[in-house]
């Protein structure tokens, strides 16, 4: 990656974040099963650094079976267990459980295929909202959308779904754009 072009700041502290940064954030994701794992993701992330969760997604996307919501449903405690003395992904308990329980609430609300994605696109009419950033400060960490979407997902039963986390993921399946207007990636997606 080079270092060359204009980039959103935060995607300077490591080539792993300059190569999401680059590649993926920001991108438009409509595909469920790859929306609910990005969701999974974000709700690992919740008090902690996304280079934490990004130095150790390849691990986790092993573990979890892609978090395929159709495989991670039937986890059972020796699954859990195991995921437990996994060191290379973060070995909470309350996270596992919900990741799990969080697959099941998938399966009942959204098996028929594009539900998923039409539930998280519906809330910015179908399209990309861009908020046009000219600095890193004018970023927010919640919304109205993701105030609202939050609290929709807690109503079906989902866990580790807050607002801050909700808003994460908008920015990361491409539903806000927040790549700074000086950044290379801002018209990309």
């Amino acid at each position: 990656m080079s270092t060359l072009v204009n980039r959103c700041s935060w995607a300077l502290k490591d080539d792993v974040m300059m190569k999401y940064h680059d590649l993926e954030w920001g991108k438009p994701v409509r595909n469920d099963l790859e929306l609910f794992s990005k969701l999974m993701q974000d709700c690992f992330q919740a008090g902690l650094s996304w280079s934490i969760i990004l130095n150790k997604r390849d691990n986790f996307l092993k573990a979890f079976d892609h978090f395929n919501p159709y495989i991670v449903k039937d986890y059972d405690q020796d699954k859990i267990a195991e995921l437990l003395l996994n060191e290379g992904i973060v070995r909470n308990k309350l996270k596992i459980n919900a990741i799990v329980h969080n697959a099941l609430c998938f399966v009942k609300h959204f098996s028929q295929e594009g539900s998923f994605s039409h539930f998280i696109w519906k809330y910015s009419n179908n399209q990309t909202i861009d908020h046009k950033l000219e600095s890193l400060q004018d970023m927010k960490t919640t919304s109205m959308i993701s105030d609202q979407m939050s609290k929709d997902l807690k109503k079906l039963g989902f866990k580790f779904v807050g607002s801050t986390v909700i808003y994460a993921f908008l920015q990361a399946v491409g539903v806000y754009n927040d790549h700074l207007v000086t950044c290379f990636c801002h018209k990309k997606y």
